[in-house]
C-alpha cells in the first residue's frame, strides 16, 4: 500500500514539475528595474515586434519629419513614433516654443490643418519661466541625434533608460543652491540632480521595449541644432 501511494505521489510531483517548467518558459519574467520597481521582462517576446501591430504603421503616418531607417529596426521606429507623437506629444515641450512649433498656417489651435515645423521639431529650447526669482528658468532639452547618431546630447540607450526611469539630470544643468552656488540653481526642497519639468515619474512605468522604441525613433529623426552656442543644449549635427 505504501509503495503504491509513493508511486502515485511521485507521478503527481513529476507532472507538477512539468507544468511549472512550462509556465516558466511561456510566461514573461519579473525583475526589478533601476528604480527598484518590479516590471515584466518581456524583452524576449517584445523584441520580436509584431508587424501586424497597427501602432507601427500609424506611427509612420503621423511622423511629421522624414525618417532615416538605415541600420534601424523599422518596427521599433514606427512604434516609437506612435509613442512620441500620438501618446506623449513630446514636441509640445521639446520644440522651441509655441511661436515656432507649427509652420505658418499650420496651427491646429487656430483651426488650421496641423503642420509641424521641422526646423524646431524636438530641437529643444522651450523656456519654462517661474515667477520666484530664486528659481531658475528651465529650458527643454534637444532630443534629436547629434553627429554620433545618438539622441538627446549623444546619450546611449542605457543612459536614456536611466533618465526615463529615475529622472536623473546627467547634464547637471541646475545644481542645488549653496553658499558657493547662487545662480541657475535649485533651492530646497527641489533636488538639483533630478529633472524638474520632465514628467519622468509617469514615463518610468514604460516597459524597456517601449523605451527602446522611443530611443530608436529619436535616432531616426533629423538632427536639429537647437539653441545656438554657447548654450549647453546646442546640438552638433556635424557636416
Amino acid at each position: 500500500m505504501r509503495t503504491k501511494l509513493a508511486k502515485t505521489l511521485g507521478v503527481v510531483a513529476a507532472m507538477a514539475a512539468i507544468v511549472l517548467a512550462g509556465m516558466l518558459i511561456l510566461s514573461p519574467r519579473v525583475r526589478a528595474n533601476e528604480s527598484g520597481d518590479r516590471h515584466w521582462d518581456n524583452d524576449r517576446h517584445e523584441n520580436e515586434c509584431n508587424e501586424n501591430d497597427p501602432r507601427i504603421e500609424q506611427g509612420f503616418d503621423i511622423a511629421p519629419v522624414p525618417l532615416n531607417l538605415e541600420r534601424k529596426d523599422r518596427n521599433l521606429v514606427g512604434l516609437g513614433s506612435y509613442l512620441v507623437n500620438g501618446v506623449a506629444s513630446c514636441n509640445d515641450c521639446h520644440s522651441a516654443g509655441t511661436m515656432t512649433q507649427y509652420l505658418p498656417g499650420g496651427n491646429p489651435y487656430f483651426g488650421q490643418p496641423t503642420k509641424v515645423n521641422p526646423a524646431t521639431y524636438l530641437g529643444g529650447g522651450r523656456v519654462f519661466a517661474f515667477p520666484a526669482p530664486a528659481f531658475p528658468n528651465i529650458m527643454s532639452r534637444n532630443l534629436t541625434p547629434d553627429k554620433t547618431g545618438r539622441p538627446e546630447g549623444g546619450h546611449t540607450f542605457g543612459e536614456f533608460r536611466k533618465i526615463m526611469r529615475t529622472g536623473v539630470d546627467l547634464d547637471h544643468l541646475h545644481p542645488n543652491c549653496s553658499a558657493s552656488v547662487t545662480t541657475n540653481c535649485l533651492p530646497p526642497p527641489f533636488d538639483g540632480d533630478l529633472l524638474q519639468i520632465m514628467p519622468w515619474p509617469g514615463y518610468h512605468n514604460l516597459t524597456d521595449h517601449d523605451l527602446r522604441a522611443i530611443y530608436e525613433y529619436l535616432r531616426a529623426v533629423p538632427c536639429v541644432a537647437g539653441p545656438p552656442e554657447p548654450s549647453p543644449l546646442h546640438n552638433d549635427c556635424g557636416d
